[in-house]
Order: C-alpha cells, then structure tokens, then sequence
C-alpha cells in the first residue's frame, strides 16, 4: 500500500481519487457549516455536504425536502472552512430529473460556490444524465444501492444486494455510472459481499457506506459518527464520540454555575 497521505498534497482533485483505486482507502466524512468543515480540513480526503444536513440539521424526517438554495448556502460555508479536501456537492431531489435541469442546477453549483463536484443518486436510468454532466466539464460522483430520496417510494430504507438479481443490477448500475464519466461512486447500504463484487467489476473507486470494508473507501455523517444525532443509530455506524452527553453536560455545568453566580468569576470579568 502507497504511503501517501491526503496531507502531502495541498488540494484534493479528482485526478487524485482516481488514482486511489485499490491503493490508499478514501476518507469522506459530511460537512455542513464552516467550523466542522475547517476541523476536518486536510484530515479527510473529501467532505460530502450531504442533503442528509436536511435530519440532522434541519430536523425533517427524511432529505427530501432540501432545496437547492438550502445546499448552495451550506455548500458555500462548507468551502470557506475547507480549502484541502475535494468538496462534492449532494444534488437535492428533483433537481437532476432531466438532463436539461441537472445541468442547469449542476452549472450553478459551479457558479455559485467551490464545490468540486455534484453526486447523483441512481444507476443505468441516470447514466445519460451523468453523462450530460461530466460532457459539461462538471464532475459527477454517483450513487447506488439504499438511496434516501427513494425511502418514500421503497417504504423505507432497505438494504439492497441480497440477491444475485440486485447484485447483477447493481453491477450494471456501477458500470454505467463509470461509462458515463464519473470519477467514484457511493455505495449504500449494500450487503458486504455484494460491495466487494461491484468495486471489483469497476475501474473507479467505490466508497462505502453501509457496504462492509471491501470497497476503495468509508464515508460516515459527522453528526452519527460523533454521537450528536440520537433519534436512531443505523447498524453501520460506529459512534467515535458520545457529542450529545458531552454537549449537554456542558450545558448543565453552565446553567447551574450562572443559577449559583459561579460564573462569569473574577477571571472572567473585565
């Protein structure tokens, strides 16, 4: 395995996850606003600014109902924080149904803020849509497997290759999302052994999410992985940090030392 490291060279391209494929595992964390954003800075490899900031953040039920203004204001927050990790931009539902709109909206992420790349959920019936993209000079990441904007449609969210026919579509949908011109492809929510088949039939890397360790690499949401999303825990995920204990016992500790004029103390008094 190469010894390279993220940190040895200043700005993430695309160029350069390519060339990751079965070398160095491809770290990808999501980012929303500028201050994570500037604490994951040239610790990750990529920062997602996923609509999945629609739950966490924004407290709905799903990310359906993101909208493109929401993810460009985040997108651009995301940015000024990070300079070094190559910054992809999560196309909101309904915003990529035609070739026509997803490059309208693609070229204005482009415009309107530093985001490096867009993502597109789905397989072969997005292919041309992809294709119409990268031919724009916009770069596309795909992806396949559980996609959230379809949790409404599928009745919930449902992991996918557990059968030699999933497996086969998932394949063919990774081989078109290749073909089609973009430089990785998420793979979510897919039974581990499957993964591993659809990141070895490809020539570009797959990064995992809910799909076992086989794939070229891991990306995770900040607010699971650090413990501040508590409404569920998805199996896949390993919490690193238990933030909302942390946070409120904080908090706690702040209250009950203004209740008792422990605080602001001399030391902290002008």
């Amino acid at each position: 395995m190469s010894t390279i490291t993220c940190e040895t060279i200043k700005k993430i391209t695309t160029d350069y996850i390519r060339k990751q494929k079965s070398k160095n595992p491809i770290t990808v964390i999501t980012a929303y606003d500028a201050l994570f954003a500037k604490i994951f800075d040239k610790e990750v490899d990529m920062i997602l600014v996923g609509d999945s900031l629609n739950m966490s953040f924004f407290g709905k039920n799903d990310t359906i109902s993101a909208t493109m203004d929401m993810m460009i204001y985040h997108t651009k927050a995301v940015c000024n924080g990070a300079k070094h990790p190559l910054i992809i931009f999560d196309m909101p539902f309904g915003t990529y149904n035609t070739k026509a709109k997803a490059l309208e909206n693609a070229i204005r992420v482009y415009r309107e803020s530093d985001a490096d790349a867009v993502k597109i959920e789905g397989g072969i019936e997005k292919a041309d849509i992809i294709r119409e993209l990268t031919s724009n000079s916009i770069a596309v990441v795909g992806h396949i497997g559980l996609m959230p904007q379809r949790v409404r449609c599928e009745g919930g969210y449902k992991v996918k290759g557990k059968s030699k026919e999933e497996l086969d579509k998932l394949i063919l949908d990774a081989k078109a999302i290749e073909e089609a011109g973009a430089f990785c492809i998420v793979v979510e929510g897919v039974a581990g052994d499957s993964a591993e088949l659809i990141t070895q039939s490809v020539s570009i890397p797959t990064i995992g999410i809910g799909a076992g360790k086989k794939t070229d690499g891991q990306v995770l949401v900040w607010s699971d992985m650090f413990g501040f999303f508590e409404d569920f825990k998805p199996k896949f995920v390993k919490r690193y940090l238990n933030g909302a204990k942390l946070i409120r016992e904080s908090v706690r500790e702040y209250v009950s030392e203004v209740k008792t004029k422990k605080f602001p103390s001399d030391e902290y008094t002008y």
